[in-house]
């Protein structure tokens, strides 16, 4: 055999080879990225692409619900803590009594022959627990003073009687839902009465200018700390509100007043001390 021959005859083997290989390369290729030709049934282009990568799609879509559940809770959790704080803060204020009030007292009882008409003026703040009840802390002075049979008998020429009070009083509202309600009140705490029989004195005073003066100066007294109660009825008027849910309201209210002071006469009475104030003032 010739070399130019032999060499033909190899250029023919190598493009022949080449030619093998490149087809089963192909063919390689092709398999790998078609469908099986052998699965059941043909799927379509959206069919292949949604379902090429099942569990990524489905772990994606778990996750996203998750976290969307997750922050739905939490902004839940902190809004209803919000909420709470709030309405906490709210109800504690709406919660909140408050009334102030003046007005006048007489003497009943044992003590007429011992005091006269005065006046008086109260404060008081407390809670309420509903709307029908609320316990109020309460302060209340009361100014009399004294018949002047006892003044001349004493050998002086004026006095008075000056009663102040701490007492804890619970309310209750009859009406509440109504403009117009009625209470029932009472209490019980620390009084301090004090007793004093005055001359009047000439004094000299300078301010812009200097001039004489009467004051009535206390040349005797007494005095007691005591335990006393209180009872008492009031009415109430809701003013203004929308759809009346105002909360203030006006009053007027009487109460008994009995205060265990030392006896003035013997044998001791009940309540030695015995006072009826009537207070014009406001509640809310």
């Amino acid at each position: 055999m010739s070399l130019s021959r032999w060499m033909t005859l190899t250029q023919r083997v190598s493009l022949f080879c080449g030619a093998a290989l490149f087809a089963v390369a192909a063919a390689s290729a092709q398999s790998s990225i078609s469908p099986n030709p052998t699965s059941s049934g043909s799927l379509s282009a959206d069919e292949a692409s949604s379902s090429a990568y099942p569990l990524v799609d489905d772990d994606l879509a778990s996750g996203a619900s998750a976290l969307s559940a997750a922050a739905s809770a939490a902004a839940s959790s902190g809004g209803g803590a919000g909420q709470e704080d709030h309405g906490w803060k709210h109800n504690i204020s709406n919660n909140f009594a408050v009334m102030a009030g003046a007005g006048f007292n007489a003497p009943v009882g044992n003590d007429v022959p011992y005091l006269t008409w005065g006046g008086n003026f109260s404060l008081g703040g407390g809670l309420h627990f509903s709307k029908r009840f609320s316990v109020l802390a309460e302060y209340q002075f009361m100014d009399d003073k004294l018949p002047g049979a006892l003044i001349a008998a004493i050998g002086t020429q004026g006095g008075n009687a000056h009663i102040w009070s701490l007492t804890l009083d619970p309310v209750i509202d009859l009406f509440p839902k109504h403009d117009n309600s009625a209470y029932l009140t009472g209490g019980y705490g620390f009084y301090r009465k004090l007793t004093s029989f005055t001359e009047p004195v000439q004094e000299e005073e300078c301010t812009y200018y200097c001039g004489i003066f009467v004051e009535n100066v206390a040349v005797a007294h007494f005095s007691s700390n005591q335990g006393g109660g209180n009872i008492g009825v009031g009415l109430t008027h809701r003013l203004g509100g929308q759809f009346s849910d105002s909360r203030t309201r006006l009053y007027a209210e009487a109460r008994y007043v009995f205060i265990d002071t030392p006896p003035i006469t013997s044998p001791k009475s009940f309540g030695s001390t015995e006072v009826l104030p009537v207070t014009f003032g406001v509640r809310w």
